[in-house]
């Protein structure tokens, strides 16, 4: 890494191999490892509260009865509150998860749910540090409808396949930041990119050796479940 910043390294829903992913602990966790930035995935409840969670059924341990198998979108934030994430923490508002990391990281916001742009941009920036946000998706289409209801926050577009044209993507959505599975990521790809003023940031990366790749081809940041393996690396 002579001569060459590391990149910033982003906790993937936290600190998930050491505390349940997407929850408070976990956020807590990652700030304690030093994260640059916290990545985490957001939905709406019935009531439109922003929540955050990975899938739009909570992965997590539900009363018995009428709830079970329910939509995030189908329960009302009260409901949801009978849910325990791997018995160990319940599943938090983007308000608390925003008010528990105080600026102290940068925080990317995967927009998981549909039609949730407006309530996420309200939740930011009431926030403590709006600046220190950003809001990404592989719906494409929804980061635009974000960014134009808030300029002022950065986008992201995600990718699970090959980009052919990144820049024409990143302009389609008004985006800055793209996130490519690590194994899409070559230097053409860093070129294009950086040539369009954005960043690369790719996930999910949990070995040194593909962190210490990546960062020679000039990526800007790294999602990881193992924050101190590469923060070891570098």
């Amino acid at each position: 890494m002579s001569g060459q910043a590391a990149p910033m390294l982003i906790g993937h829903r936290g600190a998930p191999r050491e505390r349940p992913e997407n929850t408070l602990p976990s956020f807590l966790r990652a700030l304690e490892l030093q994260a640059d930035g916290i990545e985490l995935d957001v939905h709406c409840t019935k009531d439109r509260i922003v929540v955050v969670h990975h899938d739009e059924i909570p992965r997590a341990t539900p009363p018995s009865g009428k709830l079970a198998g329910k939509r995030i979108d189908a329960l009302t934030f009260d409901e949801l509150q009978g849910f325990s994430v791997r018995g160990l923490a319940l599943i938090s508002t983007l308000e608390e998860a925003l008010a528990v990391i105080k600026g102290r990281s940068d925080v990317f916001v995967e927009l998981k749910g549909s039609a949730i742009e407006r309530e996420v941009v309200d939740v930011i920036r009431a926030s403590i540090a709006p600046a220190r946000c950003a809001v990404h998706s592989f719906d494409h289409a929804q980061v635009a409808r974000a960014r134009a209801i808030a300029p002022e926050l950065r986008g992201g577009i995600l990718f699970d396949r090959p980009v052919s044209d990144p820049v024409a993507s990143m302009r389609a959505a008004n985006a800055l930041d793209v996130w490519p599975s690590h194994e899409h990521v070559d230097e053409v790809l860093v070129e294009q990119v950086h040539g369009a003023g954005g960043r690369v940031i790719p996930w999910t990366v949990n070995k040194a050796t593909q962190a210490l790749g990546l960062a020679a081809l000039g990526v800007d940041g790294l999602c990881t479940d193992f924050i101190p393996v590469l923060r070891a690396a570098f």
